[in-house]
């Protein structure tokens, strides 16, 4: 059986950057990416690049060109982000069948997790991303919404032979019991779909030299956009509000909080924990993901989702966390 990456090899990483017109040095160093494949690349006499290659058939052309559009729009706007590299007018570039882009190589840190002056500047990082994002809406990417992370998740698992039998009728039962509060969260919830970072956590900003920088705009998308401000908290119910204050504090420097949109943290949560198993189904064909999840398919994942989601049910029921 062929797979997506099969024929991306070393020497083909390195002929597809030097057709978008670079010299390189022929080191290449794969780097941590499971969706898509992503390497540094030595150039000659300059500071190496990074080249993603996109995975195949998930994108079209159009999604990834509006993801480029749109770090390139926050850039011009200063906002630190990683954009992509242009060459001749071109972001997106093909090679040997595969489409790619290329990024500058930018060091740095996850921020501290509950470090409260830290959250301050990034909940004014989120608000001018978000500025910017509410001007307009993505015409090629998806809407994160109960249908497509939590429904259409769901109807993956079920359709195939990842649950083992004996954890069957509780999984589904317990799923869909979930899927019902989070339906109710959000027709309760009035919220004006913006364009999204989409997934907003911290391994997906670097700090670095006093400042921070968004990095991979793969998943951005319309949604809510305490979307991406729910990933930032952890903890204890007391200490996650004393971060959404921060965090919401800096951003309303730049772009005002709807509070109205806090009843969906918990909603938006569980959405996460079921696409996050799908999103491991649908790519089980891709021989890294058996090599870096063996425990997918194991009872004891399996039993341990199905405790995380009635866990995630009773969270659903607690009063959602408030700002005073």
């Amino acid at each position: 059986m062929s797979h997506p990456f099969d024929t991306l090899t070393p020497d083909l990483v390195l002929d597809a950057v030097e057709s978008a017109g670079y010299i390189s040095d022929a080191r290449v160093l794969a780097l941590n990416s499971y969706e898509n494949r992503v390497y540094q690349v030595g150039i000659e006499d300059e500071t190496p690049l990074i080249a993603k290659f996109y995975r195949p058939d998930r994108w079209s052309n159009e999604a990834i060109l509006e993801e480029h559009q749109f770090s390139l729009e926050l850039a011009e706007r200063e906002i630190p982000v990683v954009a992509p590299l242009s060459r001749d007018g071109k972001t997106l570039f093909e090679h040997a069948g595969f489409r790619f882009a290329l990024f500058p190589r930018r060091g740095g840190r996850a921020p501290e997790p509950g470090n409260l002056d830290q959250l301050y500047r990034l909940g004014q990082l989120l608000g001018r991303m978000h500025a910017v994002s509410a001007s307009r809406p993505f015409e090629h990417r998806q809407t994160l919404d109960a249908q497509s992370f939590g429904h259409d998740s769901l109807a993956t698992l079920l359709d195939g032979n990842f649950i083992p039998k004996s954890l069957l009728p509780a999984y589904e039962s317990v799923a869909r019991d979930l899927l019902k509060r989070v339906d109710d969260v959000f027709a309760q919830t009035d919220f004006q779909p913006i364009r999204l970072h989409g997934d907003c956590h911290p391994g997906n900003i670097l700090a670095r030299d006093d400042a921070f920088y968004l990095v991979d705009l793969d998943d951005c998308r319309m949604g809510p956009s305490v979307q991406d401000i729910w990933m930032m908290l952890a903890g204890e119910r007391h200490e996650r509000l004393g971060q959404l204050s921060e965090l919401v504090d800096g951003y309303n420097e730049f772009h005002d909080f709807a509070p109205r949109e806090l009843p969906l943290i918990e909603a938006l949560r569980a959405l996460r924990l079921l696409h996050y198993s799908a999103w491991l189904a649908r790519r089980w064909d891709d021989p890294a993901f058996p090599m870096s999840f063996p425990w997918f398919g194991s009872e004891r994942y399996w039993g341990d989702q199905v405790l995380i989601l009635r866990e995630q049910i009773s969270a659903l029921q607690e009063e959602p966390l408030k700002l005073f």
